[in-house]
């Protein structure tokens, strides 16, 4: 049983890829832009990936990787920190590790995570006065509380 399984789910992998290779090289009429938009999207992930790369310190770039997460530091408020989620969310602020807000600031055009993560950590550390005076702010976890029923 277990073997008639498995050599069923290996048929259907090999009809998928067959399928898959297949309409990448066939002229379809609108297949043509969605892989060049799939083509786009990949691109630009993997200029926000070297762009993470040089931006962060290598700490840094760990973390991320690591926890999810980049920390940065105020450079105005003694004890603060900004945690900056990888693949999008709020940006919760710890004092002296108490979250005591989050805050929503997005782009007006879709970006990469990688460099959304890389706007704010500029926008922290370039002009944090201005960075809190354009989020939203919310009591930390009142966002995710509204999100369960």
């Amino acid at each position: 049983m277990w073997e008639s399984l498995m050599l069923l789910v290996g048929i259907w992998l090999l009809f998928l890829l067959l399928a898959v290779y297949y309409l990448s090289q066939v002229p379809i009429p609108g297949l043509g832009r969605w892989r060049d938009t799939v083509g786009e999207h990949l691109s630009a992930e993997g200029r926000a990936r070297a762009m993470l790369r040089e931006v962060l310190s290598e700490g840094e770039y760990q973390q991320l990787l690591k926890y999810g997460y980049l920390e940065v530091g105020s450079p105005s408020i003694e004890q603060r920190v900004y945690r900056i989620p990888g693949a999008g969310g709020l940006v919760r602020v710890y004092d002296r590790g108490t979250a005591v807000m989050e805050l929503c600031l997005q782009p007006a055009e879709p970006l990469p995570d990688g460099d959304v993560v890389v706007l704010h950590k500029l926008m922290i550390e370039g002009n944090e006065q201005e960075y809190l005076a354009k989020a939203n702010h919310f009591a930390p976890g009142i966002i995710s509380l509204r999100c369960h029923f």
